[in-house]
């Protein structure tokens, strides 16, 4: 049976899977539209520690207010959804599945490890701890024979499923990425001068509606980086040390520019990531660009697969040797659910880490003094640059989403990598350390 077959056949027997969501902001909201119209699935209970957010985001998606009661024991016999403020009355209770969500990579890794500890799938939503730690939690669900799984509808999950087409289809695959809006200048974008670098009305910006560290980790490249290496991790692929590109081009272009230098691309080698600016240098919109899509850029195998490629209107490079598969569009939570039926009735993630690939590490926006605190993701100190973990372990580089609230010893340089010696040791992140010194282990090549 396909997937949406063996959910009918749950809601028939009465048997659907338990989910529990860690997180009501944007990603939650967009699932939780779609929960109602899909068979065999029950909302136990959605947990946010800010309750009237949720309370909004039921609200929002026409969640029926009879359905909403306050206790998960009551969801779980009654069959309707709890509204709660502590994610742990989930990750103790009876549920399938665990949707992390809440875009916090410390908050993450510890839900993770309490849904393995108690024998819950897990669809890890919050890239931020997958690209800090996800290949030591992908070996503990392993171990405790639960799924670890990326979030299809973000970009990692549909382009690791655009890579695992491509192998099974015997190709090999030259670089996987996406689309972003990019120009150099956006490394320096801070939460002050922001909304200087989004197309937002100013009325949208005073609202107090959109968040202005996370539009600023969206922009200054640090969201790119994370993405790319969970598709890195999961793919084994493997980073240039330079960092993502960012070379601006149209969707015809891709196999173009996504091939290796020495034959006219962009590429340190073949088997990498990278992203391609949707805008020129000069900041003028590309037509037909590759802002919301994802691709994978494979090699033809033989003179015949390359004829082939000819026939069809496939969009190759010059040479007529490496071809672009491209989305155009990912939907974000609203196929969320292909991800929790995939682990609960298959035990099959939708991505996850084969290893230690890429990691994401801090790097200075600006001159930095020792005696200053790292405030992290889309913050005013660092950014997060692309980088092999082959490379960051080589100059014992501090991931990004471990630079928060942290001080330094030594001045940085702006544009250097910050290490673990420039900084003091947070007590407050020993979980995550942890996790990311068992990651650190799994480093490939």
């Amino acid at each position: 049976m396909n997937l949406h077959e063996q959910l009918q056949q749950r809601e028939a027997d009465g048997n659907p899977i338990k989910v529990g969501l860690i997180g009501a902001g944007r990603y939650g909201t967009m699932y939780m539209a779609q929960a109602r119209n899909i068979p065999g699935v029950h909302v136990v209970g959605i947990a946010d520690l800010n309750k009237e957010r949720a309370q909004g985001a039921i609200r929002l998606v026409e969640w029926p207010q009879n359905d909403v009661v306050d206790t998960v024991a009551e969801a779980l016999s009654t069959g309707k959804t709890a509204l709660v403020t502590d994610a742990h009355e989930l990750l103790n209770a009876d549920i399938d599945v665990i949707v992390e969500a809440t875009g916090n990579p410390i908050a993450g890794i510890n839900h993770a490890l309490k849904a393995i500890e108690t024998k819950k799938h897990i669809v890890m939503v919050t890239v931020e701890a997958d690209a800090l730690a996800g290949p030591a939690l992908q070996k503990r669900a392993e171990a405790a024979g639960v799924a670890y799984s990326m979030a299809y509808g973000d970009q990692p999950a549909l382009i690791w499923e655009l890579v695992d087409w491509a192998r099974t289809s015997g190709f090999k695959v030259i670089c996987a990425g996406k689309g972003a809006k990019y120009l150099p200048v956006y490394h320096q974008m801070n939460p002050d001068n922001v909304w200087d670098f989004w197309e937002f009305s100013k009325e949208l910006t005073d609202s107090g509606q959109l968040n202005p560290r996370m539009h600023t980790s969206f922009r200054d490249g640090t969201k790119a980086a994370i993405e790319m290496a969970a598709v890195a991790n999961a793919a084994a692929l493997t980073p240039s040390d330079e960092g993502l590109s960012f070379t601006p081009g149209d969707m015809t272009e891709i196999a173009t520019v996504c091939r290796p230098e020495s034959v006219g691309g962009v590429l340190a080698h073949s088997g990498s990531v990278d992203v391609m600016s949707s805008v020129t240098r000069e900041g003028e919109w590309i037509p037909n660009n590759t802002q919301e899509g994802v691709f994978v850029v494979v090699e033809a195998t033989n003179d015949y697969v390359a004829s082939c490629f000819a026939e069809y209107p496939w969009h190759t490079d010059p040479t007529g040797r490496y071809a672009a598969l491209y989305r155009p569009y990912h939907y974000i939570g609203l196929e969320l659910n292909v991800s929790i039926a995939n682990v609960a009735l298959r035990g099959i993630a939708t991505g996850r880490p084969a290893g230690f690939y890429a990691d994401v590490v801090a790097t200075a926006k600006k001159d930095l003094t020792a005696g200053e605190t790292l405030d992290g993701e889309g913050g005013f100190a660092v950014w997060g640059k692309l980088v092999s973990a082959t490379y960051s372990r080589k100059v014992n580089a501090l991931p990004v989403a471990l630079a928060h609230n942290v001080k330094l010893k030594n001045d940085i340089k702006e544009g250097e990598v910050v290490s673990w010696d420039d900084v003091e040791e947070n007590s407050e992140l020993d979980v995550a350390i942890q996790l990311r010194r068992e990651t650190e282990v799994l480093v490939a090549g």
